[in-house]
């Protein structure tokens, strides 16, 4: 069954929708709506596995005062990109009750965990446009075997790209400017 794009949606405006728009988008419209090159990309049903992912990393990552972990808010990395991470860990004071996306600068680590509809946007194309935006630190979360395994970034100045930091399986143990020392396991996010 399929259901038929509201009228607004496409082809879009001429030229492709730009960040600003996806604050002003008619009611209706889906309440998660990514940006990527200009091409709204709403966000399909997701599963238990991203739901138990996103409430254990909510819950565990304990950043330093500095800084906050939020999710599911989009970061503007240009007039066409407004992609919207899983999770992120932002500067404090660039948090307000009222923003509805951030600046890169202010954000210190994207995370992204894996749907079936997102693998090529997750593994491929936003790992680039954080990278290309200055974002110090990408995750990647993805199910094997039924449980996470986390793919962990640092961004390379010089080159301006990401390399790997490590691949994590039961408990993500790394240094992001501040320890981080996550159990994977799930079941506690299910309580």
């Amino acid at each position: 069954m399929s259901t038929a794009l509201p009228e607004w949606f496409y082809p879009g405006p001429p030229g492709g929708w730009t960040a600003d728009m996806l604050d002003h988008l008619p009611p209706g419209a889906p309440r998660h709506v990514e940006l990527i090159d200009g091409s709204l990309i709403p966000r399909s049903p997701q599963t238990g596995f991203h739901m138990l992912m996103l409430r254990l990393l909510e819950r565990s990552l304990r950043p330093p005062a500095a800084f906050m972990a939020v999710r599911e808010m989009t970061v503007t990395l240009g007039p066409r990109q407004r992609p919207e991470p899983d999770i992120l860990i932002v500067k404090r004071p660039a948090f307000s009750p009222k923003i509805t996306s951030f600046k890169p600068e202010d954000v210190h680590l994207a995370v992204e965990v894996v749907s079936e509809e997102s693998r090529e946007r997750d593994r491929t194309t936003k790992p680039i446009k954080y990278a290309d935006a200055g974002i110090q630190y990408f995750w990647r979360v993805e199910q094997e075997d039924g449980l996470p395994v986390a793919y962990t970034f640092e961004l390379e100045p010089a080159v301006r790209a990401y390399v790997p930091t490590g691949i994590h399986r039961k408990r993500l143990r790394t240094n992001i400017g501040f320890d981080v020392d996550l159990d994977l396991d799930l079941d506690q996010a299910a309580r």
